[in-house]
């Protein structure tokens, strides 16, 4: 393995890798500018398979998107609409309900449910909408609402945002997304979304979470006008948080697509960024468990090659996703399971079922046939 390095000038990341220290803020950025793209992701390999061996996981999820009513402007977002615009929309608790109940006939084990900060929906809508949903469907994960909605959730209700957790997590609130968190840096806050929940804000959610025993996930939003040392400070920034709670579990790098948004002259990343996005997160975030390949954002062919860069979930079936289609995504909308399952196993990984939480679903068969017969919905 050290030959693949050699000649790299990432012959001192390699051996703090290979002796398993922590990289600093100056491996990370020297990660992003190397040019040795299959370096980079040898070395991010190696973290991958001392933590999960050749394990690579999907869930059989389902994506709701309650509301697209937002009362932030961030500059980058194609999903936002004030309430009188067209495209705007906000769905009721039956009709959040009517989708899950769609889908009963499938092994669903996670709901994924975000939305926006609608300035009209009150308080006592998201806990209805929690009992309504574990009413409907008992026993499923409520994965649900990332920091800063829970932030604006609680400011509605009055209450701290313990308080606000401990309401919703009592409703039926398993775990909670790890949107909102963008880029940490000031000067991204303030070019691009300077109403938003602060990164201050966003971590003391999380963290207030993980004290409740409210597991979360964490992300980036890359592409678009931050630069490599923003991007190693909010990673630096999420393993510190890391240190203090344990409670994140997985991180996924989010590639920012600028059509339909205010940075719609702006190319996004590339598929070389993407690669490197995942491989030096894998890096640097040693207290994280699961780097998550989003087939969503990036594609399904590049997850797959994502799962030789330090990625070990393809995260899953999803069904319906509106908020990255809105900007221009042309990914599909569903992954039957079985073609997870291949694309998994054609990268020289073995597939497993996992639930929100990371415990293996055994099947006697995996299944998917819904999936298969609806892929073109």
């Amino acid at each position: 393995m050290k030959q693949i390095v050699n000649g790299t000038g990432l012959e001192e990341i390699y051996e703090k890798v290979d002796h398993g220290k922590r990289l600093s803020a100056d491996d990370g950025i020297r990660l992003f500018q190397s040019p040795h793209l299959s370096a980079v992701g040898a070395l991010a390999d190696i973290v991958r398979e001392r933590l999960n061996g050749n394990r690579a996981y999907y869930i059989y999820n389902q994506h709701i998107n309650y509301s697209n009513i937002c009362q932030n402007a961030c500059r980058f977002c194609a999903f936002r609409r004030k309430i009188d615009d067209e495209g705007a929309y906000r769905m009721s608790v039956d009709t959040v309900v009517d989708k899950v109940r769609d889908r009963l006939d499938e092994p669903i084990t996670e709901l994924h449910i975000v939305g926006a900060c609608d300035p009209e929906l009150p308080f006592e809508f998201y806990i209805e909408m929690l009992s309504a949903i574990r009413s409907a469907r008992p026993g499923v994960h409520i994965q649900a609402f990332t920091c800063v909605e829970i932030a604006d959730i609680a400011q509605k209700g009055g209450l701290s945002i313990e308080e606000a957790l401990r309401a919703l997590k009592a409703a039926g609130l398993g775990s909670i997304p790890g949107g909102g968190a963008e880029v940490f840096a000031s000067r991204i806050r303030r070019e691009l979304c300077n109403t938003k929940l602060s990164p201050a804000g966003w971590l003391d959610v999380a963290e207030t979470a993980h004290g409740l025993g409210i597991k979360s996930n964490a992300t980036l939003l890359y592409g678009h006008m931050e630069t490599i040392e923003e991007r190693v400070d909010h990673l630096v920034r999420l393993r510190e948080s890391q240190d203090r709670s344990g409670g994140y579990l997985a991180f996924i790098p989010l590639a920012f697509h600028p059509a339909n948004t205010e940075l719609s002259h702006l190319e996004g990343p590339t598929g070389v960024d993407d690669l490197k996005n995942i491989a030096v997160a894998r890096l640097m975030l040693d207290n994280f468990p699961h780097i998550k390949a989003f087939w969503i954002m990036i594609g399904k062919k590049l997850s797959q090659i994502s799962l030789s860069f330090g990625a070990d979930d393809m995260d899953g079936t999803v069904i319906e996703e509106k908020i990255t289609h809105m900007a221009g995504a042309t990914t599909d909308q569903i992954f039957p399971v079985g073609d997870l399952r291949r694309y998994i196993t054609e990268a020289g990984r073995e597939p497993v079922e996992r639930d929100t939480l990371y415990n293996a679903i055994a099947r006697d068969t995996p299944t998917g046939e819904r999936l298969h017969a609806d892929s073109n919905r």
